[in-house]
């Protein structure tokens, strides 16, 4: 792309440029057209004449339909869109092809933290988790306790984390909200940053510590440490057992230095939020690039956000290892076709308000962008939300399209890293994982350098390639697990994102 130009055209197919700055009425487009109106940058200005019910294609593939005559040079937005549902041809696992794995004795390394049963960490920190939003207080007394008293003595941990919910209690038993908070709580329990956790309870909640402990078989754990408050003898006794704990976990704690692991052992999980039209143009692409690198790596990497694939999904089933593979996910399209329907609403809710200022029109064309961040391998599994992930290369999480739940689940699932890229601004972290932001656009990452660690603007300004930006965050990540520290870590973030699926019945 070259630097002036002001619109991009994605796809040969596509009836739609992008403004790449803002277009003044009487400005062309290209194929002879004017801009019938003011076009703000990231927006769409139509190339041609599209008919009332003719398709509107962007990277090749159909973001709607027109709801009237589209003149060429008209602004192409909600206003003259319509979302109308038209069959798609899935073909199942018809484009699959061998991954392109390096072998072992090629595959890159990080500096990571082996711990003693062999799981491999990117951070060292103990983690004190509620089991229900009535022991959230007490589990932030530990650990700020135990932080001012103890860590100093422990320049080797990097923090002591209190994660409190909402939910916890007036669950039905066994039902789907409770399995999912269970498998959330676990996940993290189990989590390889963490060296050790105080799981702590309130004592007659739902979701009791025996409950949890036994249901995701975590009793025989040396590393997790119950403490239930009605047991204890109320706040002070709890809090006293909890920095007790916590003081044992600390004198445990491996004063292993980092040493070389292979690749292999990274979990990536790939986040967008706060997008704009140019997130599927720069970040997400380059994101997918070094996706890519990862997988070829041996390693892991986890796509999710289920309504934010809702439009391109026909492209992930084609890329399905397997025709199981690829039902899978349709399956669970189909679900949440039904659940927002039971629940008085539609998947086309998301796009948010910014999404649609920063120019993206509807779900189709903002999962169209998203998808971009799963890179060109093959899809290789389907799990559920917060599941434990066991699959090397590309995998899928359903989850929902809420950034902070999202990323709860994959780093319940394994994911030691996560990429989160961004065209409007969201500031997040997530401890006790890394999250590197990856701005879509120059403009946000001048606004925002104290919140963006990589900028793919260079994308849309024709400095950088996708492939160039992907071998960049590339090595920020393989820097980042090693130790290197993201700039959310550095401002404190991801006390307070740990945020497990509500879903079902509160009673």
């Amino acid at each position: 792309m070259e630097p002036q130009r002001k619109t991009l055209v994605l796809n040969k197919k596509d009836n739609v440029a992008v403004a790449l700055t803002d277009l003044e009425a009487g400005h062309s487009p290209g194929k002879g057209v004017l801009c019938r109106d003011f076009i703000p940058a990231g927006h769409k200005v139509a190339l041609r004449d599209i008919p009332e019910n003719a398709p509107i294609r962007k990277y090749g593939q159909i973001i709607g339909f027109a709801k009237t005559n589209i003149r060429g040079g008209d602004h192409v937005h909600g206003h003259n869109v319509a979302m109308t549902a038209y069959p798609k041809d899935y073909a199942m696992a018809t484009e699959s092809t061998p991954t392109d794995l390096l072998p072992e004795t090629r595959q890159g390394a990080f500096q990571g933290i082996v711990r003693q049963d062999g799981r491999i960490a990117t951070r060292n920190y103990i983690g004190v988790l509620a089991t229900v939003n009535c022991s959230a207080s007490v589990a932030r007394f530990i650990a700020d306790e135990a932080a001012k008293n103890l860590l100093f003595h422990y320049p080797h941990c990097d923090g002591i984390v209190a994660l409190g919910h909402g939910t916890g209690c007036c669950l039905i038993p066994g039902g789907e909200g409770y399995s999912l908070l269970q498998r959330a709580l676990a996940g993290y329990a189990r989590h390889p940053n963490f060296a050790g956790v105080v799981l702590v309870g309130l004592g007659c909640e739902v979701n009791r510590l025996d409950c949890l402990l036994d249901e995701m078989n975590l009793r025989h754990l040396p590393y997790i440490y119950p403490v239930d408050i009605q047991k204890a003898g109320g706040t002070k006794k709890a809090v006293q057992l909890g920095v007790e704990a916590t003081e044992e976990i600390l004198k445990r704690l491996e004063m292993r230095d980092r040493e070389p692991v292979s690749i292999a052992n990274l979990v990536l999980g790939l986040e967008c939020g706060g997008s704009d039209a140019y997130s599927g143009i720069s970040a997400n692409p380059a994101l997918g690039a070094a996706a890519d690198l990862v997988v070829k790596n041996g390693g892991t990497v986890i796509l999710s956000e289920t309504p934010e694939i809702y439009g391109a999904e026909h492209l992930l089933t084609r890329r399905a290892a397997t025709r199981e593979v690829g039902e899978k996910l349709i399956e669970r399209i189909r679900w949440w076709e039904r659940y927002t329907r039971e629940n008085g609403g539609e998947i086309n809710n998301n796009p948010s308000p910014g999404n649609k200022e920063g120019g993206i029109t509807n779900i189709w064309e903002k999962s169209l962008g998203a998808a971009a961040k799963g890179g060109k391998t093959n899809l290789q599994a389907v799990y559920g939300y917060a599941e434990p992930v066991q699959t090397k290369g590309l995998v899928f999480m359903d989850t929902p399209g809420y950034d902070v739940v999202s990323v709860t689940g994959m780093v319940a699932g394994g994911a030691n890293v996560v990429c989160f890229t961004t065209g409007r601004g969201t500031v997040f972290g997530c401890k006790p994982v890394p999250v590197i932001k990856i701005s879509s656009n120059n403009s946000l990452y001048e606004r925002m350098k104290g919140d963006i660690d990589i900028n793919c603007g260079f994308i849309i300004t024709g400095e950088k390639t996708v492939a160039e930006m992907g071998e960049i965050i590339f090595q920020r990540i393989i820097a980042t697990a090693s130790g290197q520290s993201t700039l959310s870590e550095e401002l404190g973030m991801g006390d307070f994102e740990f945020v497990p699926w509500q879903i079902g019945a509160v009673t």
